[in-house]
């Protein structure tokens, strides 16, 4: 029952993170935006520290589901989501904004898609 509790608060901070960091950057056009000001450099900032979280978070599911979750989403690169927070926490000088700005426009949406799908099909 504690592991129900604990996957249902992970997919809810996922959903919570992912639609931060979406609302945060919608008005931005291109990776320079993180760049050019120092409030994009925050909002940078900001955005590689929820995607760290996003990757603890699944890393967190795989273990609390005994690796049996995850694998029936396998249109979304778990692996991947993992990797990137690996190096966001241990090579955060090496992050590279325009991959960031990649990640953003082109995985964070059926990623979130995903989620939200994951935590009704986790409710039912």
């Amino acid at each position: 029952m504690r592991d129900n509790f604990i996957i249902s608060d992970l997919l809810k901070n996922i959903e919570d993170a992912l639609t931060l960091v979406v609302e945060q950057t919608e008005s931005y056009v291109t990776f320079n935006d993180f760049l050019l000001t120092p409030s994009g450099v925050l909002i940078l900032d900001g955005v590689c520290m929820n995607l760290l979280a996003v990757g603890e978070a699944v890393k967190n599911l795989d273990k609390y589901t005994d690796k049996e979750l995850l694998p029936k989403y396998p249109s979304i690169p778990w692996k991947d989501i993992m990797r990137m927070r690996d190096v966001i926490a241990h090579h955060y000088f090496d992050v590279d904004a325009e991959k960031v700005f990649t990640i953003l426009r082109e995985d964070i949406p059926p990623l979130l898609e995903t989620i939200i799908k994951m935590k009704k099909d986790w409710e039912k």
